[in-house]
């Protein structure tokens, strides 16, 4: 059992549950992923709670918690919806770039960033660029007082939801030197998100592609340095990879928690079917694998609040958290049988969605290749 550091993490996590027990019902969820509608007003409502802004420090207009205790948030939210939570840790990566790298101008724009009205959206990935991120082919082309970025984003979790776009496009040559990182206004002119893509799960969150079509950024817009995009692009996606690691833990102990309620309710032979050891056994896999999965990302977590280098350990947390989900949530359905394969029960939704979490931010093969690198370095 995790005892929150402090009052005030205590406080904080009762009133995610508050809020979850009003508006994060499972009504409400398979209500909204039915109909694709993204749940704007519940992340809202969160932002106004102070959510949207828990790992930032306080003179930026942030809440100054450790990423543990914001990582404990996103954990207890997609344990209740996993698009909410999934919405938290998208707009918190958009923010990390203006808040952790930007210069004076652009920190003066961060307490309004991670207010709570407003929500980001992260521009990386391309349809031809997706694991090969350094060779995005997006351009920002110095014109006057700033830059004319004209090309194609894709899988932008909040497209035509967003307030704000971090992108990143190509200001120099081929490779990760020549990429820097932009901040754009959603009113820009010639920034316009697509439709959104029909997804297999996380259908409320879906995605869509961003096109820019010669929109213009004021040069005081610029993100660190130029070139500097690339490094400031997986610095934050070390941090946003344990997000994902913990939306990945929540969903798959709300796929236990049911599965385990089923198992003691279900008879069959005259027993109840969890004291049947094919059944035990499964269940009692998938509580270690998740203790497994918690204790990983939470040893990633306290290194990246001390300080301390924390890339490879994201990379196994997010690994294994996001795998055990994938394994958790087919043994969930497999424990309900026939009924798990239908709507009347969420254990079907969540194995659609915790496939999703195996390939965002990185997908698990590219987690692989960090770790094996690392092993690789003297």
């Amino acid at each position: 059992m995790w005892i929150p550091p402090t009052d005030e993490a205590r406080d904080l996590l009762g009133l995610v549950e508050e809020i979850a027990d009003g508006e994060l019902t499972p009504r409400t969820a398979a209500d909204h992923e039915s109909r694709g509608e993204f749940p704007r007003e519940i992340v809202r409502t969160l932002g106004r709670a102070g959510l949207l802004g828990l790992p930032y420090p306080a003179e930026l207009g942030g809440a100054g918690q450790p990423y543990e205790v914001y990582l404990r948030v996103l954990e207890r939210l997609a344990y209740r919806w996993l698009t909410v939570a999934e919405a938290v840790s998208v707009h918190t990566l958009s923010c990390y770039p203006a808040a952790v790298h930007g210069d004076d101008r652009l920190r003066k724009l961060v307490p309004d960033l991670i207010g709570g009205e407003l929500l980001g959206a992260y521009c990386l990935s391309e349809p031809a660029g997706g694991s090969d991120a350094a060779a995005l082919t997006t351009r920002a082309v110095p014109d006057g007082d700033g830059y004319v970025v004209t090309g194609t984003k894709a899988w932008i979790t909040h497209a035509g939801y967003a307030d704000f776009y971090t992108v990143f496009a190509r200001t120099g040559g081929p490779g990760p030197d020549g990429i820097s990182c932009l901040l754009l206004d959603a009113a820009t002119p010639g920034l316009e998100p697509q439709a959104r893509e029909r997804l297999m799960g996380l259908r409320a969150g879906a995605p869509a592609q961003v096109v820019l079509d010669g929109a213009r950024v004021p040069a005081e817009r610029l993100v660190g340095t130029d070139g500097q995009g690339f490094r400031i692009a997986m610095s934050a996606l070390d941090a946003g990879r344990l997000g994902i690691a913990a939306c990945a833990v929540g969903l798959a102990q709300a796929a236990l928690d049911y599965a385990v309620g089923y198992a003691r309710e279900r008879t069959q032979f005259g027993s109840r079917i969890i004291d049947f050891q094919g059944i035990g056994f499964m269940l009692a896999d998938a509580a270690t694998s998740i203790s497994a999965a918690r204790a990983l990302l939470y040893t990633a977590a306290r290194l990246r609040d001390a300080g301390l280098p924390f890339r490879t350990e994201a990379a196994q947390a997010k690994l294994f958290a996001t795998d055990a989900a994938m394994r958790v949530t087919t043994d969930a359905v497999q424990v309900l049988g026939g009924a798990g394969y239908v709507t009347d029960h969420p254990v079907e939704r969540w194995f659609r969605e915790a496939k999703l979490l195996q390939i965002v931010e990185g997908t698990n093969q590219i987690q692989r290749l960090v770790i094996a690198r690392a092993l690789a370095r003297p």
